[in-house]
């Protein structure tokens, strides 16, 4: 009778350690939810995440609803930067960098540059220069929309918010990853990988929800990117490198988003260049 007692004892201490640690396992998924709804380009984090919280759930047979329960979409940007407002039709903004700056959009802009023509986008931030080859001929559309936004002088004193160093990127477009112009621009192209170097459209986790924020690779992580959605990539950086490699390098390990700047890095003035 004592050994049948003690090994009810046993059963019953087992049970109870087997529940303290799915309820751990499930805090610590609620903790990476969170932290997930606010990914700007979300998705592969999270499931980086999940693996660093537990080994076994991307493994198990239940993972995928786990993962798909993870991946809602963020909220759609809005447009907070200070500026002024355009309603209705979007007009092309004058090329001499010359024109009023405004934050707020109501429609995506039409075509305004010549895709036969050549782009540069001078980044002047507080940490140095970066110098980007803006591809219009994969993506006009998207460079349309990056050149008419820094025509409008939109991306001037907004900052570099995101070093993430789990996915070698540094994400900016404006004070934090809910800023946006007010509108969303339709994806351009599939099957991206992503290298050191890459300028790269960010979003939310659905289709069709970039606007105005972009990102950095700075390194060989990002190619966790690869193959997990459309995030467009539409230059590529000629000069600044390093630059970009050094703000990664100020991660705070502090804040969402796998981390921000130790000291704020702002973006002075976006100059476009056409050739």
């Amino acid at each position: 009778m004592n050994f049948m007692g003690t090994d009810k004892r046993a059963r019953q201490k087992a049970n109870r350690d087997r529940a303290r640690q799915e309820r751990i396992r499930k805090q610590k998924m609620n903790k990476v939810r969170k932290r997930g709804l606010l990914l700007g380009i979300g998705i592969p984090a999270i499931i980086a995440a999940l693996f660093i919280v537990s080994n076994y759930v991307i493994n198990d047979s239940s993972s995928g609803t786990v993962i798909d329960d993870v991946l809602d979409t963020t909220p759609e940007p809005t447009a907070t930067l200070p500026g002024l407002q355009i309603t209705g039709k979007t007009p092309c903004p004058k090329t001499d960098g010359t024109e009023a700056r405004v934050t707020i959009f109501e429609q995506a802009p039409t075509m305004c540059i010549n895709p036969a023509k050549s782009y540069t986008a001078t980044f002047n931030t507080s940490e140095g220069v970066i110098e980007v080859a803006l591809d219009t001929k994969k993506t006009p559309s998207t460079v349309n929309n990056f050149v008419t936004l820094s025509r409008y002088g939109y991306y001037n004193t907004s900052f570099i918010f995101r070093t993430d160093t789990n996915l070698d990127i540094i994400q900016g477009g404006g004070s934090n990853n809910t800023d946006g112009p007010g509108y969303t621009i339709k994806d351009e192209g599939t099957g991206f990988t992503y290298t050191e170097g890459d300028l790269v459209m960010a979003r939310s986790s659905g289709a069709d929800s970039g606007g105005g924020q972009f990102f950095f690779v700075t390194g060989p992580k990002a190619s966790v990117l690869d193959n997990q959605g459309t995030y467009v990539t539409f230059g590529k950086i000629t000069k600044g490198l390093d630059v970009a490699k050094a703000i990664l390098a100020m991660n705070s390990g502090e804040g969402d988003l796998g981390g921000t700047p130790s000291t704020p890095v702002q973006i002075t003035t976006l100059v476009i260049t056409e050739k």
